[in-house]
């Protein structure tokens, strides 16, 4: 299983909720076996750079891809890019 895990800052505030609602048409991909997008709490005070967290598990690097591949995604990158400052991703295999 691959947990594919990305972190997204706003160029605004006022643009997080946009950011967020974007992203989760992301959830419409056929592909993942678990897809969530969430707001950071914020908690720790050296993580507060981050305001939007996608969460996805793929059952392998071809599931992936084809997520990538989708047209959605590519619909979706769209939109929420002029939107974004930073977009850190990690994909990583479950033990």
């Amino acid at each position: 299983m691959i947990r594919h895990i990305v972190f997204f800052s706003a160029r605004r505030k006022e643009d997080v909720e946009a950011v967020r609602n974007g992203l989760m048409a992301l959830g419409k991909i056929p592909h993942s076996s678990l897809f969530e997008v969430t707001l950071n709490t914020k908690v720790d005070p050296l993580s507060d750079a981050i305001d939007v967290v996608v969460y996805a598990e793929f059952e392998d690097d071809a599931a992936l891809a084809a997520y990538k591949a989708h047209p959605l995604y590519a619909e979706t990158t769209s939109r929420v890019k002029p939107l974004r400052e930073l977009r850190y991703s990690a994909d990583v295999v479950a033990a």
